[in-house]
């Protein structure tokens, strides 16, 4: 059974109709300075037993620093990454300003195979990115979601632009 994760993806038509997503950076000296196919959705794992939205929500609030806005939110798909491991993303649609406050931390082993371990933020950065940019921005096996979201905007004849 491969490793499942569920995360939650934001996203907002703002005033100009421009179409933007709440995307997170990961933490770590590994990501230090990388931007291209470095961006996430808030995600994190999750056993047989939990509830995948639920999850989702969590780690939402553990890499962000806040709750998730109390919008509806419906299942976008479930996305294999290169790992194999399967995720899915919820999606809903929010209006609030959302301002990154700090995220959890975990330990990794770094350098790798050091034998040394470093505390560090899940997530250093948290933002609106524009769809146009988020089409780089965002991890390869996660890019597959933002066709999702745009059929479904399209499917309910919502207007927006990508830049």
């Amino acid at each position: 059974m491969p490793a499942t994760s569920a995360g939650l993806l934001l996203y907002r038509i703002d005033a100009t109709g421009l179409l933007e997503l709440w995307l997170v950076h990961p933490g770590g000296p590994y990501w230090t300075g990388k931007d291209t196919a470095a961006w996430s959705v808030p995600k994190g794992e999750y056993g047989l037993e939990e509830e995948p939205r639920e999850i989702a929500l969590r780690e939402f609030e553990e890499e962000c620093g806040f709750p998730a806005p109390d919008v509806p939110l419906s299942l976008l798909g479930r996305y294999r990454q290169a790992s194999g491991k399967v995720v899915s993303i919820y999606v809903g649609e929010t209006s609030a300003e959302l301002e990154f406050v700090g995220s959890n931390t975990c330990e990794i082993e770094w350098p790798p195979r050091s034998g040394k371990t470093l505390t560090i933020p899940e997530v250093d950065d948290a933002r609106w990115i524009g769809m146009s940019d988020a089409e780089t921005k965002l991890v390869k096996g996660q890019r597959p979601l933002l066709v999702s979201l745009r059929a479904r905007l399209d499917d309910a004849g919502r207007q927006y632009r990508t830049e």
